[in-house]
């Protein structure tokens, strides 16, 4: 107190000497300011603590269709986030906010990791290091996470095998470094030199396309070839957007969309590069994903590949198999991410309003059968919910159903094959 006396009449003074007129009670303003300012720090902070509650209070744990189902906890190994950090979950942002998201994820699933083979604390079995790296869970944000705080790489230990055209999609938290700040992060999708072994160097093996985020936040890109017809290809880009710079302890969904030579990146609803000839030589195809400094936890990273041709298999075929339809670990609410797809659903009806469609869900074979049964049927409805709510689709068209995890595509062993059965269909009546 005698500090805060001493330091109001300095300003007391200060206001004095400068000839501000003595019949304002200078050091009573000062004091009510100084209140003001107490007095609105005091209500964010109730403010944050109140909206944690009230985040806390809409998750319900007693569904158990793990979609990202957290391992077994047995280390303890938790990664804490500060509680000030509101998840961005499906209750926070609305699907018409992506009404511009174009972005349509692959048919058919090629790889996928959600950690959830992997024991907490241990390097998980499909990539490999030339640092470190381990699974763990958070006190925000469900599932299984690798992460690193470190300046080397992880990569896929086995080559992947793409196509012309496919997606990578994956959730991201940015973390901080060694420093304390948010350290940023990187990936890249590249063509490998040294297929047991590590590639080093700022443009590593024969190709590839880096993107990452900055400490501060800025997304930035590199395209590179090294041996263009016998010329160095690079390409270099930032995106200067201070609304799309990320945060430390917030979850960002990356979706990369490769088209033969164009690579489009997109941020939660946001297309933030759009790279026509990012990789110009087509023959030379991609066959690692690796992901390196500075610090960050990652998880739910799919690629998939083969664009789906959603109105000639429903009219045709009678049945789209789609897999861009999202959610949240247990939960029957439609993500935001899933708006491209639903549009495309609803165009097709609406051009073609004599269809009438069967929307099914499924799951894979983790949790009970009741409870994915039940959790398979409340997604279907959701789905109907949307197509009627958002795009004015007449909900007499449309039927629902689910089957849970009883018809399964692929065997429920790993997390490549889990997430091929979990899905939702649409049957042509």
């Amino acid at each position: 107190m005698k500090t805060l006396r001493s330091v109001l009449m300095l300003i007391a003074a200060l206001f004095v000497s400068a000839g501000i007129s003595a019949q304002i009670d200078v050091l009573k303003k000062i004091k009510n300011k100084a209140n003001q300012r107490i007095e609105r720090k005091v209500d964010k902070t109730i403010d944050q603590g109140l909206d944690s509650i009230e985040n806390a209070a809409k998750k319900n744990p007693a569904e158990t269709e793990p979609q990202d189902k957290p391992a077994d906890n047995k280390d303890n190994q938790q990664t804490n986030i500060p509680d000030t950090t509101a998840p961005q979950g499906q209750e926070q942002v609305s699907l018409q906010t992506y009404s511009k998201y174009d972005f349509m994820p692959g048919e058919k699933v090629v790889f996928y990791d959600d950690f959830s083979q992997d024991a907490v604390g241990d390097f998980p079995a499909l990539w490999n290091t030339n640092g470190s790296g381990e699974v763990v869970n958070t006190n925000l944000f469900p599932g299984n996470w690798l992460k690193y705080v470190m300046n080397q790489s992880i990569w896929t230990d086995k080559l992947l095998i793409l196509p012309d055209n496919y997606t990578l999609e994956f959730d991201v938290i940015a973390i901080a470094g060694d420093e304390g700040g948010m350290g940023g992060w990187s990936f890249r999708l590249m063509k490998c030199i040294n297929e047991k072994s590590w590639d080093g160097g700022a443009v590593p093996g024969k190709a590839g396309f880096h993107f990452g985020v900055e400490y501060f936040g800025r997304p930035f890109y590199r395209a590179y070839n090294n041996n263009l017809d016998g010329v160095f290809w690079d390409q270099k880009g930032n995106n200067d957007d201070e609304k799309i710079y990320q945060r430390k302890d917030n979850k960002y969904h990356i979706s990369v969309w490769v088209q033969k030579t164009r690579v489009r990146v997109y941020q939660n609803e946001n297309k933030i590069f759009d790279v026509p000839r990012a990789l110009p030589d087509a023959t030379l195809k991609m066959d690692r994903l690796r992901f390196e400094a500075n610090a960050a936890m990652i998880s739910n990273i799919r690629i998939a590949v083969g664009a789906p041709d959603m109105r000639n298999k429903l009219m045709t075929e009678g049945k789209i198999v789609s897999y861009g339809i999202y959610f949240d670990v247990n939960k029957d609410v439609v993500k935001p991410q899933s708006y491209a797809s639903l549009k495309e659903i609803a165009k097709i009806l609406t051009d073609n309003p004599d269809v009438k469609i069967n929307i099914v869900g499924h799951t894979d074979a983790d949790g009970s059968d009741a409870s994915n049964l039940d959790l398979s049927k409340r997604r279907a409805a959701s789905v109907k919910k949307e197509l009627v709510k958002t795009f004015g689709i007449d909900a007499a068209r449309m039927e629902t159903d689910g089957k849970g995890e009883t018809q399964p595509v692929a065997t429920n062993d790993t997390p490549s094959n889990k997430a091929l059965n979990r899905r939702v269909e649409f049957i042509k009546l």
